[in-house]
């Protein structure tokens, strides 16, 4: 098996994964021997960040006495958009300041091994496809639902990244005129099905409710509106909270909105979905596949199933680290 080395760019913390796999036909397999997690927002700039994330490959390699040259290369996860041809991070909403940012020249000058860089949906919809709940899909669709949302696309058995790398960004399509922003949109998919979307979402209907002088069990006072987030919501929901609840509600329907679109454009066999699906699911999928039921054409709707990432929370793990194997 080839070693590899991944590194996870996200808008929140930064991963850094050493690891081992094979794309052989037949014999696929991925291992991860360690990890290693960081804050993004508290550095200054990108180029602190890389310096932080190569500074711990670098550590991960002494710490099993690997050397450079045995590792085969390095897959950079990040959210779109960019330029995965030239290297380049192009202004993504969750990541101000990488502007134009040659990450992959950066990485290989510090590491002195070939790098490789995707977008985060696709590197996850290559993760699931290969070694989760896509593998043996043909046609499979994979979504982010977390601090962002877009779609990573196999398609007839290929990673499907269209004629500039863009292809897949659902989260920018504005599906409500009016909504939680998200991805520089107000009323996009990204912002009603991501966690900022949703707490956003949570923050309106608080204040309402704090407003009419009605409680709401996830925030006590309207002082303490910001500090609503999507988990916060969905403990409450858990609970029975009927704002919680509602919140749920509204994002379960928008995502059955997007699913359609793409279950009438693409008819896949399998749509995979990350991170707060995965979480909350039970919040979500009974309203989503209401809506899908009503809106998709009904053969489509049948031969596609919907289910949530089998890499769980490790999936942006296994996704550079796919990338690495994949590109090599």
């Amino acid at each position: 098996m080839k070693k590899i080395l991944g590194l996870d760019i996200g808008g929140t913390k930064c991963a850094v994964t050493l690891g081992k796999g094979t794309l052989e036909p037949g014999h696929e397999t991925i291992e991860i021997m360690e990890r290693v997690f960081f804050p993004t927002a508290t550095y200054n700039s990108p180029e602190e960040v890389i310096d932080r994330a190569c500074e711990e490959m670098q550590k991960l390699l002494e710490q099993y006495e690997e050397h450079k040259s045995d590792i085969s290369s390095i897959g950079i996860s990040c959210g779109g958009p960019l330029d995965g041809t030239r290297g380049l991070i192009l202004s993504p909403p969750n990541l101000p300041g990488w502007d134009e940012f040659p990450v992959v020249q950066l990485v290989q000058d510090k590491m002195g091994i070939k790098a490789k860089l995707q977008n985060d949906a696709d590197a996850c919809a290559l993760a699931e496809w290969k070694f989760g709940a896509g593998k043996g899909c043909k046609n499979m669709i994979f979504l982010t639902f977390g601090t962002g949302f877009g779609a990573g696309l196999i398609l007839n058995g290929e990673l499907y990244t269209g004629a500039s790398n863009m292809a897949g960004e659902i989260g920018h399509i504005r599906v409500e005129e009016f909504g939680p922003v998200g991805y520089g949109k107000s009323g996009s998919m990204e912002g009603f099905c991501s966690g900022g979307g949703i707490a956003r979402l949570a923050q309106s209907k608080a204040l309402e409710k704090l407003q009419r002088g009605e409680r709401v069990s996830f925030c006590e006072g309207i002082d303490q509106l910001d500090q609503i987030t999507a988990k916060s919501v969905a403990q409450a929901a858990d609970t029975g909270d009927e704002t919680a609840l509602e919140v749920y509600e509204i994002s379960g329907r928008f995502l059955g909105k997007g699913l359609s679109i793409l279950i009438d454009l693409l008819n896949p066999e399998r749509i995979v979905i990350g991170s707060i699906f995965a979480r909350s699911q039970h919040l979500l999928w009974p309203h989503a596949e209401q809506v899908i039921r009503k809106e998709t054409l009904r053969y489509s709707a049948n031969a596609c199933s919907v289910v949530p990432a089998a890499l769980g929370d490790n999936v942006g793990d296994y996704a550079a680290l796919s990338i690495a194997l994949y590109e090599d």
